[in-house]
């Protein structure tokens, strides 16, 4: 794997900001992984669409092509660009939880011209409540954003902790601070006629059934059947 020098941006100034996001988005049009601030935890992302980078991205943490890494937006319209057959249940979740700490996995667009890793059709989706993940978002178009840290060890929540994890893996780090959140996001499956729980984050169950009320839906939170879509990485942003 190809060993690059992070340089970390700060991001308390508005000169700061800008100088910030013109690396990250310079870097991520290049094919480099980036260390980016989200509501939950800090994350490392490529341009979902660039498949070595994304290969990159999952040799950076030591983790395996079965865990694909979620797929982070800037809009709540760009869902229906990466997603087909999408239950009606999802617009109300969407529209209560977007910008948040919700994934939504769905059926990915066929067309679509990238490599995640071992999907099985499917592409999960978030769009983050940080106004910096969101602007360099605006910038580079959907990433592929999985947790910044090594497999097995915890999620990163300031950029120290991920550069120390992953330094020598990524070209820049954004640092805006603490993460607010730590938690990292509640994971839907979306692909069949009920909502399924992939893991339990910071939006609760009982928060997404009362959305989800009016349609006479509820979320599965336990199933005897083995998954049919990506599993969740316990750390994942």
């Amino acid at each position: 794997m190809e060993r690059v020098s992070a340089e970390r941006f700060p991001t308390e100034s508005d000169e700061e900001r800008e100088a910030a996001l013109d690396a990250a988005s310079r870097a991520v049009r290049l094919g480099r992984l980036v260390v980016l601030p989200t509501d939950t935890v800090y994350g490392v992302g490529a341009d979902a669409f660039d498949a070595e980078a994304v290969a990159r991205l999952l040799a950076a943490k030591g983790r395996g092509r079965e865990m694909p890494p979620p797929v982070l937006v800037g809009t709540k319209g760009t869902l229906e660009a990466l997603a087909t057959r999408v239950p009606s249940y999802v617009a109300p979740l969407v529209e209560r939880f977007w910008p948040g700490a919700l994934t939504i996995v769905c059926h990915q667009q066929p067309s679509l011209q990238w490599d995640l890793g071992e999907t099985r059709g499917t592409v999960a989706v978030r769009m983050p409540d940080h106004a910096v993940a969101r602007e360099l978002l605006d910038r580079t178009g959907p990433l592929a954003v999985s947790s910044a840290n090594l497999t097995g060890r915890p999620a990163a929540l300031d950029a120290a902790a991920a550069l120390e994890m992953l330094g020598e893996s990524v070209a820049v780090v954004v640092d805006a601070g603490a993460s607010p959140g730590g938690v990292a996001s509640t994971i839907i499956d979306a692909t069949g006629e009920r909502p399924r729980l992939l893991r339990l984050g910071a939006i609760p169950v009982a928060d997404l059934d009362a959305v989800l009320a009016d349609l006479g839906v509820s979320v599965q939170v336990e199933s005897d059947e083995p998954g049919s879509t990506q599993e969740a990485d316990p750390a994942d942003a």
